[in-house]
């Protein structure tokens, strides 16, 4: 199994939090769909077997029209060979979302829509500096499900004022629709965006990580109450319902990444496109591929695989990390991981580590600690 990832780099506006590489001039729309089909092509020997997802992502997807999307995807399907039901995902944003144009993409091969929603209320998008409103935020899930049974929401806790009365309104809220799967994030703070420099300011109150703690164990309790399993830390979904786009990526399987500042992984390198939309057209036309690589270590592996691992509901499996990496790798973590047993911030069962309850929000830390820093 392996995946196709399409970085589709344009949005309406910047949202303060965000890092991620985009524009919000569309003059190179036209060019860059054209360059991304290109690069499918230049690197259609890098994948084996069958493609099992397509995903589109951003920047703002659901900017491209309904012809764009069926271009890219006829370009995978040139390129590479398919599996007879792929998941092929679009991120879209609600402001985008009118009835006309999710009837032209139900009418495409897109059959999962992954809606970024962030929050129901006014306050909170604004203040994210998001380009839709709270009631484009419900009637895009309502048109969305009138034409998809697969619909992921994006929302974002942790966010300065926002409480855990109003979080537990999000999630209600949420949970109305019945859609059958949500993806919840902390907002973090991330260096060179609008959020820092405002929080620099005094202009928004800095993030407060206890709050954020607090929100992910309220969201955890909600949704297993309501049936959802957290399959993944963010990630929370009715049976059948896990996206297996990322559960492929929290599985080491390998991906491409086409189309500005977009990753690649093989299972022994990892690689990225150059984050810069000119730089990116202007190598691809000359038949160059416009990024980097690099050869991942034992070591590099061990340490992305115990980061990826633990942050799923099975956890590191000890018997595949002695299959993968060998018995003085499964020492060494057993060893790091004794002090966070005795906390109850992780638990073994059936020779499977993985976090508890309590440890949970704590997950990224832990398993830096189980990290290999020296051969």
């Amino acid at each position: 199994m392996s995946g196709i990832y399409i970085h589709i780099p344009f949005c309406k506006q910047a949202c303060h939090y965000c890092d991620f590489h985009f524009s919000t001039s569309l003059k190179k729309k036209d060019a860059l769909i054209a360059a991304i089909c290109t690069e499918l092509q230049l690197r259609k020997g890098e994948l084996k077997g069958e493609v099992e997802t397509i995903y589109f992502g951003g920047g703002t997807p659901s900017l491209l029209t309904s012809e764009e999307i069926a271009m890219l995807i006829e370009a995978v399907y040139q390129n590479f060979k398919v599996s007879e039901a792929p998941e092929i995902t679009l991120e879209a944003n609600p402001d985008d979302l009118t009835e006309a144009t999710i009837k032209s993409l139900a009418n495409s091969q897109i059959n999962r829509l992954s809606i970024g929603v962030q929050s129901f209320f006014e306050g909170d998008l604004k203040l994210m500096n998001r380009a839709h409103n709270a009631t484009e935020a419900e009637t895009s899930i309502k048109f969305a499900q009138q034409y998809f049974d697969n619909i992921s929401i994006d929302l974002i806790y942790g966010i300065p004022g926002m409480n855990n009365t109003r979080w537990l309104a999000n999630i209600e809220k949420a949970l109305s629709f019945k859609v059958p799967h949500l993806s919840c994030y902390a907002l973090t703070v991330e260096p060179k965006t609008a959020l820092k420099s405002f929080i620099e300011k005094g202009l928004i109150a800095p993030v407060n990580d206890e709050q954020a703690q607090e929100h992910h164990t309220l969201l955890v309790e909600a949704l297993e109450t309501a049936g959802y399993e957290n399959y993944e830390f963010s990630n929370f979904s009715k049976p059948a319902f896990h996206s297996r786009n990322n559960t492929a990526y929290w599985h080491g399987k390998p991906y491409l990444g086409v189309g500005p500042s977009a990753h690649s992984f093989d299972g022994d390198t990892r690689s990225w496109n150059v984050a810069n939309n000119t730089k990116y057209i202007k190598e691809i036309a000359l038949q160059q591929l416009p990024l980097e690589r690099e050869t991942l270590s034992e070591r590099d592996k061990y340490n992305e695989y115990v980061m990826t691992r633990l942050r799923v509901a099975a956890g590191i499996s000890l018997d595949e990390v002695e299959s993968k990496f060998g018995e003085n790798y499964v020492n060494y973590l057993q060893t790091q991981a004794a002090q966070f047993l005795k906390l109850g911030l992780l638990e073994l069962e059936s020779k499977q580590l993985k976090v508890t309850k309590k440890g949970k929000f704590l997950s990224d830390g832990i398993a830096s600690d189980l990290f290999k820093l020296t051969d």
